[in-house]
C-alpha cells in the first residue's frame, strides 16, 4: 500500500518556478515508476512527466525544456520542478505511482499562473 501526499503548489507570476514534492508513506518507492500528471477546469488529465525507477525521466512536449522530475528514494519523495511557468501551466498536479498491478494516485496540489 502506498499513499501519496502532493505539495508545493500555489500561485506563481509567469516565468516564474515552482517545485512540487510528492512524499509517500505506508511502503517504499524505490521499484515503482513515478508520475506526473496535470488536470485543468474542461480539459482531459494529461501526463507531463514521469521517472524511472532509475531514475530515467521522460516529458509531455508541452514541458519538455521546463520541468524536470527527480527523485530521493531515500526520503521515499519525489519532485517536479517546473520552471518558466506559463498560463497554460495552471492545473491542478497529482503524482502517481506504478508498481505492477497496482497505480496509486495523490490527491493533487492545485498550480496557478495567472495571465
Amino acid at each position: 500500500q502506498v499513499q501519496l501526499l502532493e505539495s508545493g503548489g500555489g500561485l506563481v507570476q509567469a516565468g516564474g518556478s515552482l517545485r512540487l514534492s510528492c512524499a509517500a508513506s505506508g511502503s517504499r518507492i524505490s521499484a515503482h515508476v513515478m508520475g506526473w500528471y496535470r488536470q485543468a477546469p474542461g480539459k482531459q488529465r494529461e501526463l507531463v512527466a514521469s521517472i524511472t525507477s532509475g531514475g530515467r525521466t521522460n516529458y509531455a512536449d508541452a514541458v519538455k525544456g521546463r520541468y524536470t522530475s527527480s527523485r530521493d528514494n531515500a526520503k521515499n519523495t519525489v519532485f517536479l520542478h517546473m520552471n518558466s511557468l506559463k498560463r497554460e501551466d495552471t492545473a491542478v498536479y497529482y503524482c502517481t505511482a506504478y508498481n505492477l498491478p497496482i497505480f496509486y494516485w495523490g490527491q493533487g496540489t492545485q498550480v496557478t499562473v495567472p495571465s
